[in-house]
């Protein structure tokens, strides 16, 4: 059984402040540490319930984050950024029989995390048919285009009850709730037990059709918070303007959106 791991930073237990995400930081060095313990439980949890490879997506800022010699010898890490269109999910194909998440954070306008957006801090929110979309919609839908369930996601209340909701029998755990600039967290240690036994738990189990709901036709709309990174995205070949700092973009195949979100969101 292969599983794949997007890991991010932002919804890692004990998490605060940009500082802590923010490689050019002195904080980062404890919080890579962080997120790279959480993703060794991931993949102990994997391991335990009959794993065989475990691909690791390093998907946070640079790509560069986690401490590669704490990985076991059982897994593979993709570090940078190709410019795939999978972005966060770039390594995934259909050969996976799940997708785990750890790390990951709510959605840009979400007040669950101090640390909440979506791709970057130029994007006020991302909208995926109507509805506010997070990072996490995102990449769900690109497994789920490989025909790979989403089985487990680990990162702030906010994101986790996105999840469970888009998701029908994904496992989530919950690592910290935002106020303000502040968070409420778990503690490292719970956090790493608790998604060690519930990636062991959810993979043990029936999980093949942890997929979410697929359209017929996707609209993607980004409102910026500059109206000339609208202007400047709208030359996009089929973008459209969406009112004064936004642009949009439909296309009946989800992988036409990923393609142009890669061009879009920059």
């Amino acid at each position: 059984m292969k599983v794949f791991i997007s890991a991010d930073i932002e919804g890692t237990a004990g998490i605060a402040h940009w500082d802590e995400a923010e490689r050019t930081h002195p904080d980062w060095a404890e919080f890579r540490a962080l997120m790279t313990s959480e993703v060794v439980a991931a993949c102990e949890g994997a391991r335990t319930a009959g794993a065989t490879e475990v691909i690791i997506k390093d998907a946070h800022d640079s790509g560069r984050n986690l401490i590669l010699d704490r990985l076991p010898d059982y897994a593979r890490i993709v570090r940078g950024w190709s410019g795939h269109p999978d972005s966060m999910m770039f390594g995934l194909d259909e050969s996976f029989a799940a997708a785990i998440y750890t790390g990951y954070h709510s959605k840009a306008g979400s007040e669950a995390n101090p640390l909440a957006h979506t791709s970057n801090m130029r994007i006020s929110r991302l909208l995926l048919n109507g509805e506010v979309a997070s990072e996490f919609t995102i990449n769900a839908l690109c497994a789920a285009g490989y025909g790979v369930p989403s089985v487990f996601l680990a990162g702030d209340e906010g994101i986790c009850a996105e999840a469970r909701a888009m998701v029908s029998g994904l496992a989530a755990v919950e690592t910290l709730d935002g106020r303000g600039r502040a968070s409420t967290s778990i503690s490292p240690a719970w956090s790493r037990r608790l998604i060690r036994e519930g990636v062991a738990m959810a993979l043990s189990g029936d999980f093949a059709q942890a997929l979410p709901a697929q359209a017929e036709h996707y609209e993607v709309v980004i409102e910026f918070n500059n109206p000339t990174d609208a202007y400047r995205a709208g030359w996009y070949p089929g973008a459209r303007a969406h009112g004064p700092r936004a642009v949009a973009f439909e296309h009946k195949d989800f992988a036409e959106i990923l393609r142009a979100l890669v061009f879009l969101k920059v």
